[in-house]
């Protein structure tokens, strides 16, 4: 397997992504629009599912590329998730290999799906990690703010941790806003300021979402 990670497999992921999203529920997409057709974006979306990914990647205009951590990459589930181009990311450390194959994928103009708040919670983006930070201000793409609605509202009858069947599932992106102030630094100090500004927009993009939606 390459460095960066495959466009042609996030390609057969993203078709994946969309026939499990339309085959299994009722998704409403509001603003897929708003992401950057072409070029590097970074997709910050709120985690509070297991199957938050897939849905984002089902009804992103893009394949995506996300950072999904090494727990995930159990038995045959870990070579498929390689061959769709995901990014296999270890969180007890500096994973170095990770850090190069995201940012390998942003500078080959593609685009990088993070949980910034680094795993599944409240998907309210109250505790975020420096990583997203990191990435944007390096690589200087624009991020998205990603907003997923309902999937953990009503759990389904047949299989008890998935969304029940046919539900309503809402994926609202928001404006795209760059991380930086515009300096280029990356010191401690850049990126905790680069983290507030994301953190205040993702919160406000959700409420909005939320508002839009009435959830």
């Amino acid at each position: 397997m390459s460095d960066t990670p495959s466009l042609k497999g996030a390609a057969v992921g993203r078709r994946i992504g969309i026939g499990l999203m339309y085959g299994l529920w009722k998704p409403r997409v509001l603003g897929a629009w708003k992401v950057p057709a072409t070029g590097p974006v970074i997709l910050a979306v709120n985690h509070s599912h297991n199957i938050d990914g897939p849905m984002v990647m089902g009804t992103a205009p893009r394949p995506l590329h996300f950072l999904i951590k090494k727990e995930a990459y159990v038995g045959p589930l870990g070579p498929f998730l390689d061959r769709i181009g995901q990014v296999k990311v270890d969180r007890s450390g500096a994973d170095r290999g990770a850090i190069s194959r995201a940012l390998g994928v942003l500078e080959n103009g593609g685009a990088l799906g993070i949980f910034p708040e680094g795993t599944r919670g409240e998907g309210d983006f109250a505790s975020l990690r420096a990583g997203l930070a990191y990435f944007a201000v390096r690589s200087g793409a624009p991020i998205v703010p990603v907003a997923v609605l309902g999937s953990t509202e009503r759990s389904g009858r047949v299989v008890k941790a998935l969304p029940r069947l046919k539900s309503r599932v809402d994926i609202v992106f928001g404006d795209a806003f760059d991380a930086g102030d515009g300096s280029g630094r990356r010191t401690r100090t850049a990126l905790d300021q680069a983290t507030v500004r994301i953190q205040d927009r993702l919160t406000a993009h959700l409420a909005d979402a939320k508002r839009l939606t009435g959830r």
